[in-house]
């Protein structure tokens, strides 16, 4: 009997010292956005492109796509395309385009390509003039197939950038709406 009140004792004693030493601290649950709650509208101006010789629309593929994925995950945020009035800013611009071939088919053509868009993001909090978020080397991979038979042709380089884009704009949304790697300015 006296063994197991001291067992009782020792025990309380030990959950009681778990919680003052500041145990309980280590998890933390994702409670916020990671925006600032003052954040309510979101201007995405068309993205830059540095190199006037990519893709047939390529900056406003990469546009709509943040926009659209702001407006789909961003939790009640507004979305405009002009800066005035907008609390933040996403500035986007696309650096390159290039795409490879990566398998070639037994005639030693390129049947399988990959296109890689590197481009570069700044959030910027307009009403404290704060980058919330920068990432100079956002890059993004996918691939498209050629069809062997030509009279099948369909060329899936626009889809394979549309793909690529979604991908982009997911990604940049995921980060900001989580808060990973947007400064908090302590």
């Amino acid at each position: 009997m006296k063994s197991v009140r001291k067992i009782g004792c020792v025990l309380a004693f030990a959950v009681a010292l778990a919680c003052v030493s500041g145990f309980t601290e280590c998890y933390k649950p994702v409670t916020k956005s990671g925006l600032p709650a003052r954040i309510k509208t979101v201007a995405v101006p068309a993205f830059e492109v540095q190199n006037t010789a990519l893709r047939y629309r390529i900056g406003e593929r990469f546009t709509e796509a943040v926009s659209e994925e702001i407006i789909r995950r961003g939790r009640g945020l507004l979305v405009q395309s002009e800066r005035e009035g907008a609390d933040a800013v996403v500035d986007g611009v696309i650096r390159s385009f290039t795409f490879s071939g990566v398998l070639l088919d037994e005639r030693g053509r390129a049947r399988v390509f990959e296109v890689t868009i590197v481009g570069a993001v700044t959030v910027r909090d307009q009403t404290q003039n704060r980058v919330l978020y920068d990432n100079q080397n956002y890059v993004f991979r996918g691939e498209f197939e050629f069809a062997n038979d030509p009279r099948a042709f369909f060329n899936e380089e626009d889809p394979a950038v549309e793909r690529i884009a979604r991908s982009f704009a997911a990604s940049l949304v995921s980060t900001l709406v989580n808060g990973f790697g947007v400064n908090e300015g302590k």
